[in-house]
């Protein structure tokens, strides 16, 4: 896959900006995705406006999941999103949030009989996620035996298709796409809710990262934010669906 690096040099942006932020994020439908020869989708678009509040150039990279959340955690002037704030990358990052809120919902192939309430009876099945997602952190966490990693959604959501895996965990959000697009996937509980953000390098300059945290606060107080997750098909901050009677 080529991959398309874009340089954003904001209008705020002055000679005397030391600092170049790097960064990286994956093909993950609404929030960060390619449209044309740019890239597009909730998450972009929030760091782009809340970008031209902070006093620093900046670039976007679009990866493989993998390799995004690397760069971040190794890299001192480099960020990954749209990220899940989970305990157990809370002490590797620093945070700006909220970029969205979301559920996380266990699905099956539509048809398969499969058919799973809880942790505990899904225990039972080959549940797949990708490589170094928050998922993958949520389910050994859980206690999951049995679990398939792949390089990237699209190919374990390919895997749940063809029946080589049972089940997976995806963002309501992106399951509602999915649905929408006429894909044989079915719900069958909540298996997690979580904050999506942006999760910069530990040694990141902390006055950075305080600008892109007000320059979040600010595009949220202005309706920048709703207006953005709203043209995703997001709904507002946290809205859920009726997918499930109670969230």
């Amino acid at each position: 896959m080529k991959v398309m690096a874009f340089f954003l040099s904001m209008g705020l942006a002055t000679a005397a900006s030391a600092e170049t932020i790097h960064f990286t994020t994956e093909d993950y439908p609404p929030y960060n995705y390619r449209q044309g020869n740019g890239y597009t989708g909730a998450g972009y678009k929030q760091v782009i406006e809340l970008m031209k509040y902070v006093e620093a150039d900046f670039t976007v990279e679009l990866m493989p999941w993998a390799r995004a959340f690397a760069l971040a955690e190794s890299e001192a002037n480099t960020c990954v999103f749209t990220t899940a704030h989970i305990p157990e990358r809370n002490d590797r990052f620093k945070w700006v949030e909220p970029l969205a809120i979301d559920r996380n919902f266990m699905i099956a192939r539509k048809g398969s009989g499969v058919r799973v309430t809880n942790d505990e009876e899904a225990r039972r099945y080959i549940v797949g996620t990708q490589r170094d997602d928050y998922t993958q952190d949520l389910l050994e966490r859980n206690g999951f035996p049995k679990i398939d990693l792949a390089t990237d959604l699209d190919l374990t959501l390919k895997k749940l298709v063809a029946g080589r895996i049972d089940l997976m965990p995806i963002s309501e959000k992106f399951y509602m796409k999915l649905k929408k697009e006429g894909k044989p996937v079915e719900a069958q509980y909540i298996f997690s809710k979580q904050t999506f953000s942006i999760a910069c390098n530990i040694n990141f300059p902390e006055q950075l990262r305080l600008s892109m945290q007000e320059g979040l606060a600010r595009i949220m107080a202005d309706g920048t934010q709703a207006r953005l997750l709203q043209e995703e098909g997001l709904g507002g901050l946290g809205e859920t669906t009726d997918e499930f009677s109670k969230p």
